[in-house]
């Protein structure tokens, strides 16, 4: 009874506690698709969140500029927002795994023969200075012009495998908070019995019969 009790207990606490859901990451909205008063089902998108302090850029290098090109090489860009006046500093983070329209929704698959070669684009990840990109602030799908310094080759042609990944420890603390509640009404009723159990019980219709005869006749 107690653990069908507590688990009533945890799921209206994290019931209460979920009405307000966090971000993972501090950023701008965007994309929103919903309005105040909606009703939303679990798993709908809300909204997109932009962390602008932490964007990249991805620059679409013909596949005969890859051949010097290597992984920690300092790269020089600009915006076309703000023009030649400003300029970012970055170094190059790594290579996509394929080209652009190698991921396409209707990749090209020509085999009849009749092929013309079309130069390809491969997407190189590139990681902007935080004080620069702070001056200057950037927004998602700007044009930038990359001019990249492929003089030291001594780093790789493959980044390292890694990923990066948002998330949040809220809910853990949500956990958490579930926990205390419930050890604080258990102990709390733990004492109110135990309470109950020092108090003296009450007597009888017979037992104080029984006890008034006693007291009347000694002996």
């Amino acid at each position: 009874d107690v653990q069908a009790a507590a688990a009533k207990v945890r799921t209206a606490w994290l019931a209460y506690a979920r009405d307000t859901l966090p971000a993972p990451v501090t950023g701008y909205v965007a994309q929103r698709r919903v309005q105040v008063g909606q009703r939303v089902a679990p798993g709908t998108p809300l909204m997109a969140i932009v962390p602008l302090d932490g964007v990249w850029v991805d620059a679409n290098f013909k596949e005969v500029q890859l051949k010097h090109m290597r992984v920690g090489q300092q790269v020089t860009l600009s915006s076309d927002v703000y023009g030649r006046g400003a300029r970012y500093h970055g170094r190059i983070e790594g290579f996509s795994a394929g080209t652009g329209s190698a991921f396409a929704t209707l990749p090209a698959q020509n085999a009849t023969g009749n092929w013309i070669k079309i130069v390809q684009r491969l997407p190189v990840r590139i990681a902007l200075d935080p004080a620069e990109l702070a001056a200057h602030p950037l927004r998602i799908g700007l044009s930038m012009t990359v001019d990249a310094d492929t003089r030291d080759e001594s780093g790789s042609q493959l980044g390292a495998a890694r990923n990066t990944r948002y998330s949040t420890d809220v809910f853990a603390q949500y956990d958490a908070q579930a926990d205390a509640e419930i050890d604080r009404i258990i102990k709390q009723n733990e004492m109110v019995s135990r309470a109950m159990a020092a108090q003296p019980q009450p007597q009888s219709q017979s037992q104080r019969v029984a006890t008034h005869q006693r007291n009347a006749n000694p002996g």
